[in-house]
């Protein structure tokens, strides 16, 4: 029998006192969540995703006073961006308390923190006395979660609750960016806070240090993550010869094109003569679009879904096209590009 999905805080709350695994929304993607400071709470986490034990977690805190117990220091450039930013999806990567268990930071010096901008998770976090370490609540490499019943689908028979905020408000992940005690900040993943923001706060811009092959610093920093069963193929790798012979090799049924929107859509299939536009539109082939206003907070929102709904539909490959590279256009090109990355035959 799969978990039981509810707004029941005190049982929640209860469950996760016990050592057990709760799932918790946020505005970013759906968390599953237990007691960060309680190492056998937190190995139920890597054993309910399958998740290496070298990806770090997250620490969710309920205020900057909490997350201050969890550092060995609090360099200005933290007080800043937590005051700006706080509670929403933004996470600091500083260095620890020794109170922080090693299996929560994969070893590393380093932890991760954030405050979730979510009422459930903030009044659960809040009448605990433990900060609760919660990657995103599917298996590991998968696409995210962002309802509470895509946790059901994919680890209901291996948590214990499902606390239901209805859907994400932001729908990818957080921004992460560590803080040096020279008060230097770099980005280590793109996320739901676009960097203009970071830098604008600061008074000065930001570095990048996106990729890690094996070892991250930060959660969603290995090549391939976020991926869907379908193989992600990126159009622009491809002349529209090859993408025609593929379609009709292949016939048209499983196959699909993920678009912006159908704005990006339409500019690109109207470049092309009558027969390949036809060629390009006929059923069964599907058209997926991220935003119908061309919002990338639009799209953001939709953007795990999507990839799930390709697996729902069957499609066994999908063409996709990049978003604008602005605001969250990177955070989601970042996700596509990850999303792809897995060997394609």
């Amino acid at each position: 029998m799969g978990a039981q999905i509810g707004i029941d805080l005190n049982h929640a709350a209860e469950l996760l006192s016990g050592g057990k695994l709760v799932a918790i929304p946020t505005e970013t993607v759906y968390g599953l969540a237990a007691n960060g400071l309680d190492s056998t709470a937190v190995a139920g986490i890597f054993a309910a995703k399958n998740r290496p034990t070298f990806d770090p977690l997250i620490l969710h805190v309920g205020s900057i006073e909490q997350a201050k117990t969890l550092c060995s220091q609090w360099p200005a450039a933290a007080e800043i961006l937590a005051n700006a930013f706080w509670p929403g999806p933004l996470t600091l990567v500083l260095p620890k308390a020794p109170q922080v268990p090693d299996l929560v930071t994969s070893d590393n010096p380093t932890v991760a923190i954030r405050m979730p901008n979510n009422p459930l998770s903030l009044s659960l976090i809040r009448s605990l006395p433990f900060p609760l370490a919660a990657p995103s609540a599917n298996p590991f490499g998968y696409v995210s979660p962002t309802c509470a019943q895509h946790v059901a689908d994919q680890l209901g028979d291996r948590i214990d609750y499902i606390l239901d905020g209805g859907g994400c408000d932001i729908g990818i992940e957080s921004t992460i960016v560590s803080v040096s005690n020279e008060n230097q900040v770099t980005v280590l993943r793109l996320g739901g806070l676009d960097l203009e923001a970071l830098s604008k706060v600061l008074g000065y811009p930001v570095k990048e240090s996106l990729n890690m092959h094996s070892n991250p610093q930060a959660p969603g920093q290995l090549d391939q993550h976020y991926s869907p069963n379908s193989a992600m193929l990126h159009m622009g790798d491809f002349s529209i010869d090859a993408i025609l012979k593929d379609l009709q090799t292949r016939g048209h049924d499983g196959l699909g094109f993920l678009w912006f929107s159908p704005q990006q859509a339409q500019n690109f299939i109207e470049q092309f003569d009558g027969q390949t536009q036809q060629a390009l539109t006929d059923s069964p082939l599907k058209h997926y679009y991220l935003s119908n206003n061309h919002s990338d907070r639009e799209a953001a929102m939709n953007l795990f879904g999507t990839l799930r709904q390709f697996d729902k539909d069957g499609c066994k490959r999908i063409y996709f096209s990049w978003a604008p590279d602005g605001g969250l256009g990177r955070a989601i090109n970042d996700r596509l590009k990850r999303a792809s990355s897995k060997v394609v035959h």
